[in-house]
């Protein structure tokens, strides 16, 4: 029988349809064309077909927007918000409100081979891309035009990605989105009545039930959440308490790359290398929200579509309850 189930951070219902309950391979979903190397503006020898970059890691010198580098970091050339100008303007019109579409897009370019998709790169690799988005969220803040930054990641065709090359994105705001504001008013609802962080039980509850956790060590733990949206949705949620992304630990970030490697790889083998969207969550830059907000990453396989239902009621059907999903999860050999 379907069940629904509330988020208890947003609030947000999901069903489980067990009725149309749904095994690893019972998913398909479509798989991208390989995109041809001579073309990449993202390969090394082409880096005259990308914005000039704002950050590189090169471990043996060499000049900027040149080969050489392990991890590059360029604009975005079909920025979805420009950073030129110098202030928000916002203004009405008539019962309605615009303002300036002032911003950042970047684009993280992973690693110069093509295809070392990051389930497949080392945990060293991955660890190297968590430290260039800490880099460029610290410098992008210091806008003072900027209140958010989206750190995301679109694996596959099916997930929205463009080009086959391996690379993240970043886009820094002038608002806060939506999504934050709930997560957060949901974290604040429960600070209020417990003065406890809601991730940080989520945590300890999920710990001592074991059904739902996926995968852990000494500072992170991958989760199946209570109230996925999404089939073989996981979380990974820092152990210790920190509402901030960039003021995470070095230890932190090693112990995230570890765990994020692992859980991908379960993913490739129980669900045949499946796209997703990766995203980090973490506190907007002015907001007082360290007592009661939790950083963490989500990530969320493609393996369903969205259709009118979800739309017209906010609510997701998932045909995998988040137990099933766990154990098929923490079942894959490593």
């Amino acid at each position: 029988m379907p069940e629904l189930r509330r988020d208890p951070v947003t609030g947000r219902w999901v069903i489980i349809s067990t009725d149309r309950q749904k095994r690893p391979h019972d998913f398909h979903f479509e798989r991208a064309a390989p995109a041809g190397r001579e073309h990449c503006p993202f390969c090394p020898g082409h880096e005259a077909m990308t914005p000039p970059e704002v950050l590189a890691y090169r471990p043996g010198g060499g000049a900027p927007n040149t080969p050489g580098w392990d991890l590059r970091v360029v604009p975005n050339k079909y920025p979805a918000l420009e950073v030129e100008g110098t202030t928000v303007d916002r203004e009405g019109d008539g019962m309605f409100d615009r303002m300036s579409g002032i911003g950042a897009h970047e684009v993280i370019i992973e690693t110069p081979d093509h295809d070392r998709r990051l389930a497949l790169q080392s945990e060293t690799e991955i660890e190297r891309l968590l430290w260039a988005a800490r880099e460029r969220m610290l410098d992008l803040k210091r806008d003072f035009r900027l209140k958010y930054i989206l750190v995301f990641k679109n694996h596959g065709a099916a997930a929205g990605a463009t080009l086959e090359h391996p690379h993240a994105q970043l886009i820094a705001l002038p608002i806060v989105p939506d999504f934050v504001r709930d997560e957060i008013e949901g974290a604040r609802r429960h600070f209020a009545v417990k003065e406890r962080c809601i991730f940080c039980d989520i945590v300890a509850q999920e710990r001592r039930d074991e059904r739902r956790v996926i995968q852990e060590n000494a500072d992170v733990v991958a989760i199946a959440p209570y109230a996925p949206r999404f089939a073989f949705e996981t979380w990974l949620l820092p152990r210790r308490h920190g509402a901030r992304f960039e003021q995470a630990s070095r230890q932190e970030y090693e112990s995230l790359a570890r765990l994020l490697k692992a859980v991908l790889q379960r993913m490739d083998r129980a669900l045949e290398s499946p796209p997703f969207n990766l995203v980090l969550h973490t506190a907007p830059f002015a907001d007082a929200v360290d007592e009661v907000y939790h950083w963490h990453l989500e990530i969320m396989p493609k393996l369903t579509r969205v259709a009118g239902f979800e739309w017209g009621t906010g609510f997701y059907i998932n045909p995998t309850p988040p137990e099933e999903a766990a154990q098929v999860l923490r079942a894959v050999r490593l």
